[in-house]
């Protein structure tokens, strides 16, 4: 999207340096101008109704400018109505930007085929219909930019309309719900055209081979459409191409390494959630320009080529949810040495030593995101790895579900920048060790279903990212995109941060809470289920005002609850079900959902249909009526957390954990 509005804003710098600009506002300009303003809403036409006076120069009028760049700007005005054919009148405009309003209706083709404009954005609007053809006699159309980007324009793209327009740059048309076929004629009369972003539409069919006729094309982005069948080989004729996206479509076929090898200039190249086979072609070692390479979610196999390592400049590689195998410095043993790598996901293959990735990358200083979980099955957490001034920007390490034996390994207190610790789902054993607390920018640690042991140590309370007000907001956008707790129920929209979050549930911990959970003023989610946790509830607890998830179901934790539950105003769930609490359950806390008071016979409450001394409930979820797993009880505590207000996306959680 940078890139995109990059050479946005290049292409109308050019056009606004070589135009003959309107110097004065003539009455026919005037009138247009009144015009439009007439035909939108009453609210939005208001707005100017002082300033657009009849009887003074629109040069003067709000929004409008007379002079070097003959432009008319009014955006972010939240306007209301249609877009007045009568503003193509003003023959001296050169640059229309009437984006981020609530515009409908149909885009005027007048517009489009003006004799004047070479610059139109009317994104981030309500407008909708079918893009048409004017009747314009006008033997060329000076159009450069066109940005029709959300909006809700449908149908088929038309190809007849850029015949005329020959000095056409630029066209951003994604987030519609334009369909058929991706069209390709732009090049035949354009022979300057740069950028093509047609994202998320409906698009299907195959990539037209026309498109490699487009000698200037730099950026073509068509991802999250329906488009089908393999890459053509003429495609890769358009060797001035930067940035090619095809992410989310359902292309298959396997990567051409003689093709592939055609695109010297390429920058990104985004072929994620297709369905290719094959292995990884050795000629992509000869794209020295590349910086971002994504092809997860596909369903390539093999080794990774050794000639990998020679793409100096990559910044981000995401190989994730493939079948890719090996060892990975037996593969690309210089990856180590890739001195701008900042982010590696090659979670969910089937890679081998992980003591030799670790080992390979320790020395890397700017890599900020590694996950490389669902790998290693079976294997040992590396230990005994010396990192003096290694790993000094790493901010996100997963590794997840690879059924690692071993301890939580000191070399990770070397971490100095560590904000995200995903462990979760292995066999590690022993204590959770003290110097955790010295990881000061750590807030997000999930080392569930392992099987720890010993008490919960105080150390881990005192968090210096989790006291108040000092979670970590910085991590970096590219690091998001899918859920790390999948479900149905899981919706959620987009966001850059992750939840500060402790889940230590499913393992053999044992001891009381200790009361220094009180200090954690910014866990928003506490997972302590599963466990054999005992004592009473600490009434610091309730002091954790942001607290919306909590579950300490599955333990032994015996006593009564103590007051203050209800004073955690953003709390969506809390699970203390399967314990062995008793006495009253605090006034103004009702038994069922959000609350689980299940499984604890001696507690009493007026709501409840059976009294202190009955019989013990089986062990029930009063959420689903179905028997309580840990896999069960924190997917319906998520899911909760992020059906209500506070939502983190399917981008969110996981490019983290795959």
């Amino acid at each position: 999207m940078q890139e995109l509005q990059l050479l946005l804003v290049l292409a109308a710098l050019v056009l606004l340096s070589f135009l003959s600009p309107a110097t004065s506002c003539t009455e026919q300009e005037k009138s247009s101008l009144l015009q439009f303003l007439r035909e939108l809403s009453p609210d939005s036409s208001s707005k100017f109704s002082r300033s657009w006076q009849s009887g003074t120069s629109c040069c003067t009028w709000e929004g409008i400018a007379c002079g070097s760049n003959g432009t008319v700007t009014l955006p972010s005005m939240a306007l209301e109505g249609p877009i007045s054919v009568s503003i193509a009148n003003l023959t001296g405009l050169r640059r229309l930007d009437l984006s981020y309003n609530s515009l409908s209706g149909e885009l005027p083709p007048e517009l489009i085929s003006s004799a004047s404009v070479a610059f139109l954005d009317v994104s981030f609007n309500r407008l909708n219909g079918e893009l048409q053809e004017s009747s314009s006699s006008l033997p060329h159309h000076p159009l450069q930019v066109l940005n029709i980007s959300h909006n809700f324009f449908a149908g088929e793209f038309p190809s007849t309309i850029w015949e005329k327009k020959s000095d056409l740059v630029a066209i951003s048309a994604s987030h519609n719900t334009f369909s058929g076929a991706l069209p390709s004629s732009f090049c035949i009369s354009s022979p300057s055209f740069a950028v093509l972003d047609l994202s998320y539409n409906l698009f299907s069919g195959s990539i037209p081979a026309e498109i490699g006729k487009c000698s200037s094309l730099r950026v073509l982005k068509a991802s999250n459409n329906e488009i089908n069948g393999s890459l053509p080989d003429e495609l890769f004729d358009a060797s001035m191409l930067e940035h090619l996206s095809f992410l989310k479509n359902g292309l298959e076929g396997e990567l051409d390494g003689k093709q592939i090898a055609k695109l010297k200039n390429i920058v990104v190249l985004d072929l994620g959630s297709n369905n290719f086979i094959g292995d990884i072609p050795g000629s992509i070692g000869q794209l020295k320009r590349l910086e971002e390479l994504h092809l997860d979610y596909n369903r390539m196999s093999g080794e990774l080529p050794s000639a990998l390592g020679n793409c100096t400049n990559l910044k981000i590689i995401n190989l994730k949810y493939n079948s890719f195998r090996g060892e990975l410095l037996k593969l690309s043993p210089r990856i180590g040495n890739l001195k701008s790598l900042f982010f590696l996901s090659l979670s969910n293959n089937a890679f081998v030593n992980i003591a030799n990735v670790i080992h390979a990358l320790k020395n890397s200083r700017k890599i900020n995101t590694l996950i490389i979980g669902t790998n290693f099955k079976g294997e040992t957490m590396p230990e005994d790895i010396p990192i003096t001034d290694g790993f000094q920007s790493l901010q996100v390490l997963s590794i997840p579900s690879c059924s690692l034996s071993g301890k939580i390994p000191l070399w990770l207190s070397k971490l100095a920048k560590l904000e995200v610790l995903d462990l979760s789902n292995n066999q590690l054993t022993g204590p959770i060790p003290d110097w955790i607390h010295d990881l000061n920018f750590l807030y997000f640690i999930d080392i569930s279903n392992n099987k720890l042991t010993g008490d919960l140590p105080t150390a881990i309370m005192l968090m210096p990212m989790l006291q108040p007000d000092k979670v970590a907001t910085q991590l970096d956008p590219r690091a998001f995109e899918q859920p790390v707790y999948a479900g149905p129920s899981l919706t959620y929209g987009k966001n850059n941060a992750l939840p500060a979050m402790l889940n230590l549930a499913n393992n053999e911990l044992t001891g009381a809470i200790p009361s220094e959970v009180g200090q954690l003023k910014s866990l928003t989610l506490l997972n302590l289920s599963f466990n054999s946790l005992s004592g009473q509830i600490p009434q610091q607890l309730f002091d954790l005002t942001n607290l919306q998830v909590v579950d300490l179901s599955n333990n032994h934790l015996s006593g009564s609850i103590p007051p203050g539950l209800n004073n955690l105003h953003f709390l969506t769930t809390f699970d203390a079900s399967n314990n062995d609490l008793e006495g009253w359950i605090p006034a103004g806390v009702q038994s069922s959902y959000p609350y689980d008071f299940s499984g604890n016979p001696k507690l009493c409450d007026p709501t409840l249909t059976r009294t202190c001394d009955s019989a013990e409930a089986p062990p029930v979820s009063t959420l689903t009526g179905e028997e309580t797993t840990p896999k069960t009880v924190f997917a319906i505590a998520f899911g909760a957390f992020f059906c209500l207000g506070v939502v983190y996306d399917q981008a969110v959680l996981s490019r983290f954990f795959g």
